[in-house]
């Protein structure tokens, strides 16, 4: 625990107070990507290439960061993501950090991967609870775990489309990170791969066929993570699905992937506002969200910045990170001259350097 969290005063000063408090094979694991990192730096790179175009004199005197997704209004376009084994960067895990997404007033998408139970996170939620699916190994069990979570109060289920096996992720095998035998992942019996660096098959293979069951299992709303191509987008739509999450799991799978930041816009040209596209992969600064909302997206997952924070302070943490990218997201509104995200658009970009993927 850290003395005092006004400290912090952007979102990746928790990176380095994180590293300090963690175990080494547990901060590359979080930190670490696959291949060489390619993807990893560029995630963030990507933004930083996009010039923003402000407009002066607007009225901004009252900005509001607020987004609504199937009716129901958050106060901002931020999501937490699913990240696994949060018992190993907090005693409390998820628990905390679902504490602290509530008290920052957004959602929180659990993963298979889970320490803690979903009825248990579902009991300490305030904001909607989704799940991030990963297939078991039968249709059943996952079924069986579907109609457990929604059961439990789950809003939307994610499933997870870029994973058919785990990316060669060298800092975290060289690091020598394991999930402990005594930590539980109570809805992945198979622990996601992370019981031993060699056992790189754990994930069960899908395909589109599988999400058109899926979609007849699925009685919230259906997402699917990990689309970056937009002829993919248009399957899944046809397919009935409610949103796509463009990601690249966090550069964590495929080195070498584009940048998700890059990919957006074909992305949401193909879909046309027919289904929401929430984007992740490199959000860091309140500026970030308004490149990606101006490019289309409807909301921003974050998953490393928040889970650093959990790291360093709990549920305090949490929902200082989500305040402070909160924050700047208003600054970055009002000095873009926009008072809404209703009216963040490609005009925003300075043009001429701004190509699309």
């Amino acid at each position: 625990m850290v003395n005092s969290l006004d400290q912090f005063i952007s979102l990746k000063e928790f990176e380095p107070a994180a590293r300090t408090v963690l175990p080494h094979p547990v901060y590359e694991y979080i930190a670490g990507g696959a291949g060489d990192e390619i993807t990893l730096r560029e995630n963030e790179s990507a933004f930083d290439r996009i010039r923003l175009w402000p407009r002066v004199l607007r009225n901004v005197r009252t900005v509001d960061p607020g987004v609504s997704l199937f009716g129901v209004r958050f106060r901002s376009p931020i999501i937490l993501a699913p990240v696994a084994y949060q018992k190993m960067m907090h005693p409390l895990g998820e628990l905390a950090s679902v504490r602290g997404a509530g008290r920052a007033g957004v959602p929180f998408v659990v993963s298979t991967n889970t320490t803690t139970l979903f009825e248990d996170l579902a009991a300490a939620a305030t904001q909607p609870l989704w799940f991030q699916l990963y297939f078991q190994r039968e249709r059943a069990e996952t079924k069986a775990l579907i109609q457990r979570v929604e059961a439990a109060g789950c809003q939307g289920v994610c499933v997870t489309v870029d994973t058919p096996v785990l990316g060669t992720r060298v800092r975290q095998f060289r690091a020598g990170f394991q999930l402990p035998f005594e930590m539980d992942t109570p809805h992945n019996q198979r622990g996601g791969g992370a019981r031993g660096n060699s056992d790189l098959d754990r994930h069960t293979p899908i395909e589109w066929s599988d999400i058109e069951w899926l979609r007849s299992v699925v009685h919230s709303k259906l997402w699917l993570k990990g689309v970056l191509h937009p002829e993919d987008a248009e399957q899944a739509i046809r397919l009935g699905v409610d949103g796509i999450m463009v990601s690249n799991h966090g550069a964590r799978n495929l080195d070498t992937t584009v940048a998700t930041i890059d990919v957006l816009p074909s992305i949401c040209r193909q879909v046309s506002g027919r289904v929401p596209v929430i984007v992740d992969g490199g959000i860091r600064r309140g500026a970030d969200i308004v490149k990606a909302l101006a490019r289309g997206a409807a909301a921003v997952m974050i998953g490393r910045p928040y889970v650093y924070a959990l790291a360093v302070d709990g549920e305090d943490g949490v929902a200082r990170s989500v305040e402070l990218l909160e924050r700047d997201f208003r600054y970055a509104m009002a000095l873009v001259g926009h008072a809404s995200v209703e009216t963040l658009d490609r005009t925003l970009e300075w043009p001429g350097e701004n190509e699309d993927a």
